[in-house]
C-alpha cells in the first residue's frame, strides 16, 4: 500500500478558503436582506436562495460530497429532493383549499 493511499487524499487549503469566503459572502447578502428591510415574496425568495447555496457548498465541499460517486450521491440527495417536492405541492393545495373555502363560505 502506498504512502498516499494509507493517508487518504488531501484537498488543497486554498479550496476551503475559498469556499468560506463564498460562505461568508453569501452570509453577508442573506443579512442584508434584512437590512435593506426587502418585503414579500423578493425577500423571502433571496433568503431561501442563500439557504441553499450555503447548504450546497456546505455539503459539497466541506462533506466532500463532491469527490462521491454518483450512486452514492444520488443516494444521498434524492429522498430530500422528493420530500421537498411533496412539501411544494402539499403547500399548492393547502393554497387552492384555503382560497377556495375562502370564496365558497365568504370570509
Amino acid at each position: 500500500m502506498s504512502e498516499v493511499a494509507a493517508e487518504g487524499q488531501q484537498h488543497p487549503i486554498g479550496l476551503y478558503l475559498k469556499v468560506w469566503l463564498l460562505l461568508f459572502v453569501f452570509s453577508a447578502g442573506s443579512y442584508m436582506v434584512d437590512y435593506m428591510q426587502l418585503q414579500g415574496e423578493l425577500r423571502w425568495f433571496l433568503i431561501v436562495v442563500f439557504m441553499w447555496l450555503k447548504a450546497a457548498f456546505i455539503v459539497a465541499i466541506f462533506m466532500h460530497m463532491r469527490w462521491e460517486r454518483m450512486a452514492l450521491i444520488t443516494a444521498i440527495l434524492l429522498p430530500p429532493i422528493a420530500i421537498a417536492v411533496l412539501v411544494f405541492l402539499m403547500a399548492v393545495e393547502g393554497g387552492y383549499t384555503f382560497f377556495t373555502r375562502l370564496e365558497v363560505f365568504g370570509g
